[in-house]
């Protein structure tokens, strides 16, 4: 399985892009030469009797800054329209959008400061995944322009502010929804500042607040409807303080 992303982009008419797609990990990947085989099935079997548990860490981190470049490609973005159909990412909790299904996203480009988000393209907030299995995956094997690019591709995706949502069904085999479902049961949930008291105007504050961009750079009209998103939100978060205050 770890090989079939790198072989995917690799083949075919995305073999140019493939080359262009690898440009600049081997700064960011230590023994990146030694990786890249580990995750093509041709490392030198001398070489890995060795070194075999420091590249399997780097040939992780490797695999999963590639998936964040392949995810954004024409290939990967069709994969990963086919799983947004099927719900695979959750919904999100929030009443009022209406069971909205949820985008992976990272909060950062580098490896190993932010976990995987979730992201809602309806009330635009992101959400920790319930599962603990998918709360340890790095953010950065998803990266920062995925979800604002998926839209841009799919804008017939984009959901309204208010009103039922419409995602064209996706029927699946009975053995795979038993199969999931039977996944989710066994998976233990993740309880962000479980028995931590606190105010509810801190909360507010501590909320992760996901800002689209594409390859490093906001988006110009998003950007500015942010900044008045969040002086909302502060606005908000100041009649909180006055309430807890008085109380």
């Amino acid at each position: 399985m770890i090989g079939r992303i790198v072989e995917d982009i690799s083949s075919g008419s995305d073999s140019d892009y493939s080359k262009f797609n690898l440009t600049g990990l081997n700064n960011e990947v230590s023994n990146y030469g030694q990786a890249l085989d580990l995750i093509t099935d041709n490392l030198d079997d001398d070489i890995q009797d060795e070194l075999r548990g420091a590249l399997d860490v780097q040939a992780r981190l490797l695999y999963g800054l590639i998936h964040a470049r392949w995810i954004v490609t024409a290939r990967g973005l069709a994969k990963m329209l086919e799983k947004y159909k099927r719900v695979e990412f959750g919904r999100c909790p929030r009443v009022l959008c209406q069971s909205q299904p949820l985008l992976p996203v990272g909060l950062s480009d580098t490896p190993y400061e932010k976990s995987v988000k979730l992201y809602c393209g309806r009330c635009e907030d992101v959400y920790s995944p319930k599962s603990s299995r998918h709360g340890s995956i790095d953010g950065a094997y998803f990266g920062t322009s995925f979800p604002h690019l998926f839209f841009m591709i799919y804008p017939n995706l984009i959901s309204p502010k208010v009103g039922p949502i419409e995602i064209p069904p996706t029927r699946l085999h009975e053995s795979e929804v038993n199969k999931r479902n039977r996944r989710t049961r066994e998976e233990p949930e993740i309880t962000e500042n479980a028995g931590e008291p606190g105010s509810t105007a801190a909360a507010a504050l501590k909320a992760d607040r996901y800002r689209p961009r594409i390859y490093g750079f906001q988006v110009h009209e998003i950007a500015k409807l942010q900044r008045w998103q969040e002086a909302v939100r502060d606005r908000q978060v100041g009649r909180l303080e006055a309430l807890e205050d008085v109380s």
